[in-house]
């Protein structure tokens, strides 16, 4: 892969702050190239990032993002998608809960999560529940709302000492390995959920559900050499679904059931966007900042349009979004900077204030806690050995 992705020199740093100070205040794929021939081996599961706290000043975030968008009874308003709510989002909240050490409110979204989400043969969620009684709810569950759910009812029984959340969450991760967990040409895969995604060439994937912080804290309630492997198999997959002049990775791909090649999705548009954008900060969050995928979103977001930072990518034509991102967009920019400096740079996230809806915000308070966990886990976090298979 291309070494463009390095943005250590001054000038590019000066770039890139320009365009994260915009977006706060307001080529064809390459054929042939992604055939598997290793893949990231990391060894033993490592740990998760140590749990931290909230600053006062975080704590006023979170009362902000509270405030905007959970109802009184524990429910996470997605205001950009017809006020919808999602497993998603209940479980970045409760995250959040947990990190802000705000307890009543941890209690009420777990409680309206459970009310409206459970499933009745197993510990996952339904991934979407809607106020208007003309869309049903979607009961097949969403593996990144699963495993956030799952990590913060694990931080939780250790913060507040309450053994039957951690029994719960121990509950999620095995039904996680045992429903959304497949072998697939040779790879184990992280499935986006129980059905929909196996078909008979291929299985569709998310990069971005690979949320390693949460795979390492549910694999030491529910051992298992599969975590490992997932890790291990994610992290290969995260740097070879890159695609396109940036080299960026997209938001659904597909894994090819006898060759190994991955693809963009084709039910999906080819881009890098609401998705993918989520890549870099997990990898920010564990630690991993020198990891191919979060260096090419940096050089993208450095020099796609010097000035601004673009809302999305298309992996296949090259264009960009005539419009900038969001503050979550900008929040995601900071904190993979941030990450690859090893946090020795600590340029400021912008506020929750900036952002415009539900998913911008949350992004802004996900980058909040992954500035604060990010260096502990860069501490811990093996570097990234290629070997073959």
């Amino acid at each position: 892969m291309s070494q463009t992705s390095q943005i250590a020199a001054a000038p590019h740093r000066r770039s890139f702050l320009r365009g994260v100070l915009a977006v706060a205040a307001g080529a064809a794929l390459p054929g042939g190239a992604l055939a598997p021939a290793s893949s990231q081996v990391l060894g033993p599961m490592l740990p998760a990032p140590p749990q931290s706290s909230a600053t006062d000043a975080d704590r006023a975030e979170w009362n902000a993002f509270r405030a905007r968008f959970i109802t009184p009874e524990g429910r996470v308003v997605d205001t950009a998608n017809n006020g919808i709510s999602h497993s998603e989002g209940q479980g970045y909240a409760m995250l959040m809960a947990e990190w802000a050490n705000d307890r009543a409110t941890f209690e009420r979204l777990l409680a309206w999560t459970q009310a409206h989400l459970s499933r009745p043969r197993d510990a996952l969620f339904a991934w979407r529940w809607s106020p208007n009684p003309m869309m049903a709810r979607d009961t097949n569950s969403a593996t990144d709302g699963d495993l956030v759910i799952g990590w913060a009812l694990q931080r939780a029984s250790e913060r507040w000492s309450v053994p039957a959340w951690r029994n719960r969450a121990e509950a999620i991760a095995r039904d996680v390995l045992r429903l959304s967990v497949r072998e697939v040409a040779g790879r184990t895969v992280l499935l986006p959920g129980p059905h929909g995604f196996e078909k008979q060439d291929f299985v569709v994937l998310n990069p971005s559900y690979y949320n390693t912080p949460a795979l390492r804290a549910l694999a030491r309630l529910a051992p298992s050499p599969t975590w490992s492997r997932l890790e291990a198999d994610g992290q290969w997959l995260m740097t070879a679904a890159r695609f396109g002049r940036w080299e960026l990775p997209a938001d659904w791909i597909e894994l090819n059931r006898r060759s190994g090649a991955v693809t963009p999705a084709g039910e999906w548009a080819p881009r890098f966007s609401w998705d993918a954008i989520r890549v870099p900060l997990f990898q920010a969050w564990a630690g991993q900042g020198q990891a191919p995928a979060l260096g090419s979103a940096l050089n993208f977001w450095t020099h796609a349009t010097p000035g601004r930072l673009p809302a999305w990518a298309d992996l296949r034509t090259g264009a960009v979004a005539p419009y900038a991102g969001h503050a979550g967009v900008s929040a995601v920019a900071t904190v993979s900077y941030n990450a690859k400096t090893g946090f020795s740079q600590q340029v400021a996230i912008p506020s929750v204030t900036r952002a415009t809806d539900y998913y911008g915000a949350a992004l802004v308070m996900l980058a909040r806690i992954a500035q604060q966990e990010g260096p502990a886990a860069a501490q811990i976090s093996a570097p990234v050995v290629l070997a073959s298979r």
